[in-house]
């Protein structure tokens, strides 16, 4: 008997070394092609990483939470096929651009104009996705004469009435994967490896049934967005800013965005941003709201109808008149 146990203990051992030293390799190699896949401008608003794709009327697609600019990389993707110049940000605290002291919104939308500033752009549309959407929206405010147009998908902003407390589900569980799986590398990669479906109503906002009735292509682009969390370390400070700076309300001053706006999300988002999109398409004149019934945070199932819906609006607004 006390052998067995020493010949499994051994086993458990060499098992747990074993995956180990493939979490260290996923480890380097994910930081390799974050690394290799953006660039580095020296701002006046400090350094900011970002990257390029297509050429056109320019878009700056900025992430949501967990993120980086590598979050947002299939709707940059998409853009640049459609003949627009998509940039994505790294927002403060995310991958290599650092947390500044003031790392608002405003301050986020003014390193927006920073990074354009260095690109030579005069005028770009903004895709707030996410907690993306504060800085989108503060862009459209502190630099209107930059802003070609406004987007916001599924927006994660706080509106009267409404505190960020509401807009995640009050579960035990929930409370766990946020104090526990997203704060180590090592159990993110173990959970996003092996049990990915364990993050699809946390992460995801989607309810699971909704997963995993989508067809397999929706649900590898789910999967993709949850994976994309790896390596946690190098998002921790944009997610604890995060955490602080949506709980400003953006009520004040939407009426005198006068950018075309649209505004997009889905009843059954967990994170419940369907309040925010229908609040900013009643105080931005003139803004139109897609709201799709399912799909949840990832709107699944309407990948195809956001990206037209993106691309038809985008050329409308930038459009010669």
């Amino acid at each position: 008997m006390k052998r067995t146990l020493q010949l499994a203990g051994i086993i458990l051992i060499l098992l747990f070394g074993l995956i180990y030293v493939q979490y260290r390799s996923d480890f380097s190699a994910a930081r390799e092609e974050l690394a290799a896949g953006s660039q580095i401008a020296n701002t006046v608003c400090g350094p900011l990483e970002y990257a390029v794709a297509g050429s056109g009327p320019a878009v700056l697609v900025i992430h949501g939470a967990g993120g980086g600019y590598s979050q947002v990389a299939a709707i940059t993707e998409s853009l640049a096929a459609s003949g627009f110049k998509a940039i994505a940000m790294s927002r403060f605290g995310y991958l290599r651009t650092p947390l500044p002291t003031d790392a608002s919104p405003a301050a986020q939308a003014d390193a927006h104009a920073c990074l354009l500033d260095i690109l030579g752009i005069s005028k770009a549309s903004a895709i707030g996705l996410s907690a993306g959407a504060p800085s989108a929206i503060q862009y459209c405010l502190r630099h209107p004469g930059r802003c070609s147009a406004l987007v916001l998908l599924v927006p994660a902003i706080s509106v009267p009435g409404r505190g960020v407390s509401e807009t995640t589900p009050p579960s035990p569980f929930w409370q766990f994967v946020f104090d526990y799986v997203l704060r180590s590398d090592f159990v993110i990669w173990g959970v996003t490896r092996f049990w990915p479906e364990m993050l699809v109503e946390t992460v995801l906002a989607t309810p699971l049934e909704q997963f995993r009735r989508a067809s397999p292509a929706e649900r590898a682009r789910g999967l993709s967005v949850i994976r994309d969390i790896f390596p946690v370390s190098l998002k921790t400070n944009g997610l604890k800013n995060d955490a602080l700076v949506t709980t400003v309300s953006i009520a004040r001053g939407l009426a005198r965005i006068t950018a075309p706006t649209l505004a997009i999300s889905a009843k059954d988002d967990l994170y419940r941003t369907d309040g925010g999109a229908k609040y900013v398409a009643e105080q931005i004149p003139g803004a139109r709201l897609v709201l799709y019934s399912t799909g949840g945070h990832a709107w699944l199932g309407h990948d195809a109808e956001v990206r037209d819906e993106l691309v038809r609006f985008l050329r409308g607004s930038t459009a010669p008149r």
